[in-house]
């Protein structure tokens, strides 16, 4: 990836407004200040909805994070936005329609993020399964003093993996279990050559029969009118008692109350996730805390606050590709991670006016 561009149109006394909503490398920054004003987040935490709204609001464009949630009102609050760059994958907190009717491109960083994410789905089935946690809390204890018949685990070798939606994270993810000698079955509308299917080792089945025969079960789908609760008791009612779910992908995939129950009534051996419904901002009837219930599993579950791309050269390579977007569109160019076809003649004209 080059960190070269042409610079935006305007000179010293005109540059462009770039807001981000959260804090990225000091690498980042030294990309975007020579060509535009800079408003950075310096602090850890996000910054609350109304303030990023007041931020934008003569801003001509916003790198933005997971927290944050675009729709009309923000929009319509901010009408100098020329492009909203996404340091994300999946953009369900983000309003693409009114993005392409305010004339505003919309980007991500998708393939960024694909390989760290099957590698954290990947640690979290192993960790989980051989009680890396309980045995950790073991040894810190203090109760270790030596090797005991304690804490048998599962395998991941020679189990069967399913895979609910074999996109490019299912298929990463495929593609590092090959060392398991894992069986995988998986859903999909669309299946894969018959060749990579075979080297793979993967076979295209029906969701019940996938959640009836899995050791291991992982939802990878973007989240969706479809697919919110897709995981619910009744799926959940398909699944063996010695299975595991892994979540990594959208939290309000999975019924975390459902998930729950099922642990308490032993009829899940295990739940990991890295992801969570209380994130999923789009959402006016999110919950605002993980259940209690879920919370109280102990050694059944395991847990990860969004890790998912947490990996310092991915990181900086997600937000330095972000960036690229922001500076492609205000030097009037294409940006390469657009997944909209905004109304661009609306959107130049406004910054016309604007600069």
């Amino acid at each position: 990836m080059t960190t070269q561009t042409a610079a935006p149109p305007g000179g010293a006394g005109d540059k462009p407004t770039i807001v981000i909503s959260n804090k990225v490398h000091d690498e980042v920054l030294a990309l975007l200040e020579p060509h535009a004003h800079v408003i950075p987040n310096r602090d850890v935490e996000s910054l609350p909805h109304g303030e990023l709204v007041a931020r934008c609001r003569e801003a001509h464009a916003l790198m933005a994070f997971m927290p944050d949630r675009v729709d009309e009102a923000f929009l319509q609050a901010c009408p100098r936005l020329r492009v909203i760059a996404c340091a994300l994958k999946g953009y369900d907190n983000f309003d693409v329609a009114a993005c392409d009717r305010r004339g505003v491109w919309l980007t991500v960083a998708a393939d960024l993020l694909t390989i760290p994410t099957a590698e954290l789905a990947l640690a979290l089935m192993l960790s989980l399964a051989r009680n890396v946690r309980a045995g950790d809390d073991y040894v810190r204890a203090g109760w270790f003093k030596g090797w005991r018949p304690i804490l048998y685990g599962s395998a991941l070798t020679h189990r069967t993996v399913g895979i609910i939606g074999m996109g490019k994270v299912g298929h990463a993810l495929a593609q590092r279990l090959r060392g398991f000698e894992v069986r995988i079955l998986y859903d999909d509308p669309y299946p894969l050559a018959p060749d990579l299917a075979k080297s793979l080792n993967a076979t295209c089945v029906a969701r019940e029969e996938l959640l009836a025969q899995s050791d291991y079960v992982l939802p990878l789908v973007p989240l969706t009118g479809a697919t919110r609760g897709m995981i619910d008791a009744a799926a959940l009612a398909w699944m063996h008692s010695h299975a595991f779910l892994i979540n990594v992908g959208r939290g309000s995939v999975v019924d975390e109350d459902a998930v729950a129950q099922a642990l308490s009534q032993d009829r899940l051996a295990g739940y990991a996730a890295d992801v969570f419904a209380m994130e999923d901002w789009a959402l006016a009837d999110r919950p605002r805390y993980l259940p209690d219930a879920l919370l109280e599993m102990g050694p059944k579950t395991l847990f990860t606050p969004h890790l998912g791309s947490a990996v310092t050269s991915v990181r900086k390579a997600i937000e330095l590709d972000t960036a690229q977007n922001v500076l492609e569109v205000l030097a009037g160019r294409l940006p390469h991670g657009a997944i909209n076809q905004p109304d661009v003649q609306r959107s130049a004209s406004a910054v016309a006016v604007s600069l």
